[in-house]
């Protein structure tokens, strides 16, 4: 009876085993092949998306790239199943500099593209991008930011902040090589983007388009969730990414 026993612990516990490592490896073909989960660090693409806001990245969309996996493994190079990204995606891509480094911005410039920055005005092969006010958005600090909507040559829309005249309102003309792509944050003046130390972005460093944002928190409470009553933004929740 004893042994019997032992035989039905060991055989439970091996069992036990097995089924971590397939929820493991379910959890990695999820990751790299479907979905990916971003946390939003900075105030970069405001107001479109917020610090403590969490969104999900579609990783099929553009194909995949050692990038899609995790460690990023120089098993080959450049795409396959590649799809082009479209002017106005909101993406998570590699910094060319750092490539351990995620950034998420908004694709401005196509190859081929010359983007210039005037007065504040965005450019897009010397035609001004339509853009009309918007009221203002609120900074946690309650300091109250002029918001413009812009419209791409594509149709898409969105909500853009301009805080103040900056050098980021007047740059030169940048012209993107073939095979890369133009990004910027919507928060114009608070943005690290292609037209400072991110440069170009080559195809092969896009990881995927973000498409929701599925959790969103005030401030960086998200472990501390006793907190979490009087700092969750439900508003945010399962929304999607325009």
């Amino acid at each position: 009876m004893v042994e019997r026993a032992a035989k039905k612990s060991s055989a439970g516990f091996g069992e036990m085993i097995v089924a971590i490592l397939q929820a493991v490896a379910l959890a990695l073909v999820i990751r790299t092949l479907l979905f990916q989960p971003f946390s939003i660090p900075s105030g970069s693409m405001m107001p479109t998306l917020l610090v403590g806001d969490y969104v999900l990245v579609t990783k099929w969309s553009y194909g995949y790239t050692k990038y899609s996996l995790p460690l990023s493994p120089n098993l080959f190079e450049g795409r396959i199943w590649a799809s082009e990204p479209e002017r106005g995606d909101v993406l998570v891509f590699r910094k060319p500099s750092e490539t351990d480094v995620d950034f998420i911005k908004r694709l401005i410039g196509l190859p081929g593209d010359r983007v210039q920055m005037r007065d504040g005005v965005l450019y897009i092969n010397g035609t001004a991008v339509p853009r009309e006010p918007e009221g203002f958005f609120v900074e946690g600090n309650g300091v109250q930011v002029p918001q413009y909507r812009e419209t791409l040559p594509n149709g898409v829309t969105y909500l853009t902040l301009d805080k103040a005249n900056t050098m980021a309102d007047n740059t030169r003309e940048f012209v993107v090589p073939a095979g890369h792509y133009f990004m910027m944050g919507d928060n114009r003046d608070n943005s690290d983007d292609s037209r400072g130390s991110v440069g170009y972005v080559p195809f092969e460093n896009l990881i995927g388009k973000a498409q929701l944002i599925f959790f969103s928190i005030d401030g960086d409470w998200a472990l501390k969730f006793w907190k979490w009553p009087e700092e969750l933004r439900l508003n945010r929740f399962f929304t999607w990414i325009r």
